[in-house]
This record gives structure tokens, C-alpha cells and sequence, in this order.
């Protein structure tokens, strides 16, 4: 016998509790910023279906198009029926497996440390992980476009933050000498590629600092790991600073294709995150399915590098065809992008919402961004290119890039 539930509708009610919500939505509105969740209906892909509609895809983080590889679904497939559904507890309770083990020991190996602690979002990894290392006597250096996650682990760390100039390293001393002498520890922080803009963190010479002063040096690699370096292996790589980073952030969200965040670093580090990473504590484990993907996806890093020179060939093609085309691309009154993530620069948050509105209905899927994800006066279409993005959709979108802009004002 089948029982069906009926759903239970409750007619809505405004309560004045929560009227400072629906005025600041409202708000949004009238500023011509406010926007509803776009749902995708099939696989994460170059060419996929947004609420119905066939559109080119430039809005992923899918960089490697490792989303939709058969090896990832094969894997996830075969640890679900190996392993289950779940893995029914948080990992210091009941809830650690032998496939969360040796995800972790792959990633360590693949960023050349002893270790590696997976969490179950890059948020929670670098939030989870600044605010358990430090404390209030203590002192963070961050750049002023460090990732949202970043900034809430400061606060919640209660340590002092110092805020230095985008990429500033002189700006970055210069704080670092005034609180030489303070007691507490001092961190330094920095994005290898920094979200928004998509320009490159500069690790090294922030190295040098820390190094100089004694500080502990951290970089999130969300937008690296599998753009940057070796096979992917992020912007330590690129720089070749091994062992010169204490704490290596990244994530398994965004190229690796799958879910969670991770912290690399010293066996000490590491079993420290273990026993004190609130959100490790506190929040269930990976399904094995996820777990199962990671792994092959770093496989996939290692055995299919040609992933990673498409990748490159489409950013260095569509850049240019943007820029001669004559959008800002960054570089004026933004940083200048170096990666696949590359900002068509509007400035003005209401014009960047409805021409992101426009590519949509004209076959683009490009979202745009305005404060407070950005400064005000800095809005942007952000767009992200794949591995898997053929020249001839490439080329379609420029297509629509250029002639939605030219009926919206956005070009001439």
C-alpha cells in the first residue's frame, strides 16, 4: 500500500518581526539588484539548461569539466553500492572511512606535504581553520579581497586583523613592523586567485615576509588548485614555494568537481584541525560517493594534463576577443585577470543586472555581480572559462557578448 502526503499550506503572513528583511529586499529592488536562483535542469556542462532554457555556460566554476566525467559518476556509483548512502556520523565520532583516508593521503601527496584534512566546504575550511589556530592575543595580515570565508574565520578567531592594500606586499611589511614587537602570533593571509577580479595572489613575496618577520603563512587555493602549477597542483606550485607554506586551503567544489574543502599542511596541523576545526567537529562526514569522485579526480589531474592546456588556450582566446572587441576585462580600474575567470568590468549594479538578464534570453549564461559580493561602482558580469568549451561556442557567445552589448549601451 502506497500513502501519498498531502501538502500542508499555511496562508502566508507578514510578521512584523522579520518587516527590516522585506524592506531591505525591497530595497534590492529598487536598485535594480535583486535576482532569484537561476535551476539548472541537467549535468553541469559548456552547453546546458538553465529554468528550461538551452544556454552556453560561463557562470560554472567547472573549470576542467570534471562535474560531468564519467570517471567521477562511475566512482560515486561504485562506493554507494560498495559503501552506502551516508556515512552516518562526524568523523571523530563514528563517521570516519577508510575512503575518507584515502582521499586525504591523495590530496597530501598531490600538494607534496604531510598532510590533509578534508572539510565538508571550502567555507568551513578556511573559516573553520583560521579561527581555531589563532586566538585574541594574536594578529592577521589580510588582503583587502580575501575570499568572504576568510573574513568571517578572522572575526571569529578574535584575533586583531590588519587589512593591507590588494596585493601590496610593501603595504603588508609595513604592518607587519608596527606589530613586530606585540605579543601573539601573526598570520598572513592572501588568495592564490582571487575570485572577483581573477588575478594571482603573490605568494612568494608574501612568503619572503613571513618568513622575515616569523609569521605563519596561509593561502586559499579555491581558484587555483587545478588552474595553477604542476597538474594543477595550485599556486605554491606556480611560485615553487614548497614548503614555505604552513597552511595550503583548497577546495573540491570547483575544478576537482565535486564537493568540500581541505587544509594541507604539517602532520601537527593537521591532527591539531582533527581535535579543535569546529566545523570538522561538528558537522557529519562525506557521503563515500563524494569521497569516491575526489579521488578519481585527482587521477584525472594527473593522467589528463591536456584538460588544463585547453583550459589555458580558451582563457588566452576569449580574453583577447573581449578586449578587442573593447569591454574591460580588468586592468583599468580594477586588477588585470591572469586566470580563466576573466570580469566584464560595468561599474554600475542595475545596467550590470539587466545585461546579464539580456545574455541569458539571448542564449548566455553570465551572472552578474554587484555589491555587495563587489564594491559599489565595481559591478561585473563575472565569466568563467572551461577546458571544455569548443572554439565554435566560444565564439557564438562572443557573438552575444558583443551584440547584447551594443543594444543595452554597454558598447557603442
Amino acid at each position: 500500500m502506497t500513502t501519498t502526503f498531502e501538502p500542508v499550506t499555511t496562508p502566508a503572513v507578514k510578521r512584523q518581526q522579520l518587516a527590516h528583511l522585506t524592506a531591505q529586499m525591497d530595497a534590492l529592488k529598487q536598485g535594480g539588484t535583486y535576482f532569484k536562483l537561476r535551476v539548472l535542469d541537467d549535468e553541469q556542462g559548456p552547453v546546458c539548461s538553465y529554468d528550461g532554457k538551452r544556454v552556453i555556460n560561463l557562470a560554472s566554476n567547472n573549470y576542467l569539466g570534471l562535474c560531468e566525467h564519467p570517471k567521477l559518476k562511475e566512482a560515486a556509483i561504485a562506493a554507494t553500492r560498495k559503501f552506502g548512502a551516508g556515512s552516518g556520523a562526524v568523523r571523530t565520532i563514528a563517521g570516519t572511512m577508510r575512503i575518507h583516508m584515502e582521499l586525504e593521503e591523495k590530496i597530501a601527496a598531490f600538494k607534496n606535504v604531510e598532510a590533509c584534512v578534508v572539510f565538508q566546504s571550502g567555507f568551513t575550511a578556511n573559516a573553520g581553520t583560521v579561527s581555531s589556530i589563532l586566538g585574541k592575543e594574536d594578529f592577521i595580515l589580510s588582503d583587502e579581497l580575501n575570499h568572504a570565508s576568510i573574513i568571517d574565520g578572522a572575526r571569529l578567531s578574535r584575533a586583531k586583523i590588519k587589512v593591507f592594500r590588494h596585493k601590496d606586499v610593501a603595504h603588508a611589511e609595513e604592518l607587519l613592523r608596527e606589530i613586530q614587537n606585540e605579543p601573539g602570533r601573526k598570520l598572513i593571509i592572501t588568495d592564490g586567485v582571487f575570485s572577483m577580479d581573477g588575478d594571482i595572489g603573490p605568494v612568494d613575496k608574501l612568503a619572503d615576509l613571513a618568513e622575515k618577520y616569523g609569521a605563519i603563512m596561509m593561502v586559499d587555493d579555491a581558484h587555483a588548485s587545478g588552474v595553477l602549477g604542476r597538474n594543477g597542483r595550485g599556486s605554491v606550485d606556480h611560485f615553487g614555494a614548497h614548503g614555505r607554506v604552513d597552511v595550503q586551503v583548497g577546495t573540491l567544489s570547483k575544478a576537482i568537481g565535486s564537493l568540500g574543502g581541505y587544509v594541507c599542511g604539517s602532520r601537527d596541523l593537521i591532527d591539531y584541525l582533527y581535535h579543535r576545526a569546529r566545523p570538522f567537529l561538528f558537522s557529519t562526514s562525506h557521503p563515500p560517493s563524494v569521497a569516491a569522485s575526489c579521488i578519481a579526480a585527482f587521477d584525472i589531474l594527473e593522467n589528463e594534463p591536456e584538460r588544463i592546456e585547453r583550459l589555458w588556450s580558451n582563457t588566452a582566446y576569449f580574453k583577447q576577443q573581449l578586449t578587442d572587441a573593447g569591454f574591460d576585462v580588468g586592468g583599468v580600474s580594477t586588477p588585470k585577470s591572469e586566470t580563466p575567470i576573466t570580469p566584464i568590468i560595468i561599474g554600475d549594479g542595475r545596467k550590470t543586472m539587466e545585461y546579464s538578464k539580456a545574455l541569458f534570453e539571448a542564449g548566455v549564461m553570465a551572472t552578474g555581480i554587484a555589491f555587495p559580493t563587489v564594491p559599489e561602482g565595481r559591478a561585473r558580469v563575472r565569466t568563467i572559462m572551461t577546458s571544455e568549451h569548443t572554439r565554435e561556442q566560444i565564439d557564438q557567445a562572443l557573438d552575444v557578448f558583443v551584440s547584447v552589448a551594443k543594444k543595452t549601451g554597454i558598447l557603442a
